[in-house]
Parts: C-alpha cells; sequence; structure tokens
C-alpha cells in the first residue's frame, strides 16, 4: 500500500462516524484519529536529546519545525524491534492545555484508514500493567478484528511533552 494513498483515502472518505489511520505495533493494530495526522514519513535518522527518556528518539527538522520523535514500543513498554523498511513516523498534532504541538510518533508499520461509528466502540477494558488505559479511547471492531484506538494527547501529554519541550 502505498502511504499517500492512505492519508488521500482518509481525506476523502471524512463523511460519518470519526476517521482513524491504523498502525502496527507488536502485531496489534491501533488507530488515531486521521484529522490529527499531519503526515507519515519513513523512519529516518534523528538527532539525540541528552538526559532525556528513552522513549523520547530525539527530534527532527520538519519544514523548519523541531519535532520530538517517540517510539510507542518504548512508551508502552513492549520490547524493542530494529527499525526495517515498513517502520514509519506518524507525524501528528497534539493538543496541550495552553497550546498544540507537532510530534511523531514511531510505529511498526502503517496498516489502513477505517470509519468507526459509535456502535462500533465499546469502552477499554483493565489492561492490567501492559497499558495505561487512561490512554485508550476504546475498542473497535473492524473487519472481524479488535483495533484499540489511542488518546493521542493523553497519550504524548502525560509526561512526554513537558521533555520533549
Amino acid at each position: 500500500m502505498n502511504m499517500g494513498q492512505v492519508l488521500e483515502s482518509g481525506v476523502e472518505d471524512l463523511g460519518g462516524g470519526g476517521q482513524y489511520l491504523t498502525f502496527i505495533l507488536a502485531e496489534e493494530e491501533y488507530g488515531v484519529e486521521i484529522l490529527r495526522v499531519q503526515e507519515i514519513r519513513g523512519w529516518s535518522k534523528v538527532t539525540p536529546i541528552p538526559n532525556s527518556p528513552s522513549y523520547l528518539r530525539g527530534v527532527i527538522n520538519l519544514r523548519g519545525n523541531i519535532v520530538p520523535i517517540i517510539d510507542l514500543r518504548e512508551r508502552f513498554g513492549i520490547a524493542p524491534m530494529e527499525y526495517g523498511p515498513t517502520t514509519v513516523v506518524i507525524v501528528v498534532r497534539v493538543r496541550g492545555d495552553s497550546a498544540e504541538r507537532i510530534m511523531g510518533i514511531v510505529v511498526d508499520a502503517v496498516s489502513e484508514v477505517y470509519t468507526v461509528g459509535a456502535k462500533d466502540c465499546q469502552s477499554p477494558p483493565d489492561f492490567g500493567n501492559v497499558i495505561d488505559e487512561q490512554f485508550v479511547k476504546g475498542l473497535a471492531s473492524v473487519d472481524e478484528k479488535m483495533v484499540i484506538l489511542l488518546d493521542i494527547d493523553l497519550l504524548l501529554n502525560a509526561g512526554t511533552m513537558e521533555t520533549a519541550a
């Protein structure tokens, strides 16, 4: 699948329920609101920031903007994996208390764009210590599989924004 087609299909089909760009992380499928996605980039070298948390891989210069890059595997406490040809950075707009910021999240691969209706969503269960359920908006049944819908604002604001600033 061409990454440009993913964004184009999401932009063309904005009617009805919520649109989510889904991605793979440790063989599970997660989704973020398509309207928050600014672009999808292949993995490229970042500039590391000294004394930053391990999940903050560093920063990139994106058309004059310094963008922090967060490794979601590390953020979720999932075993690391070497970055490969399908590894991508999803550049997202994150709303904080006082402003909107641009951040990048490293994921294993981009999957699809889905329209998710309210009837297809369920409240998140207690995940135990695997993932903090406050970051999960809900679970959606899509094409006979479950997609974990993330609250990107809470996920990237909880201790990350202060460090990345």
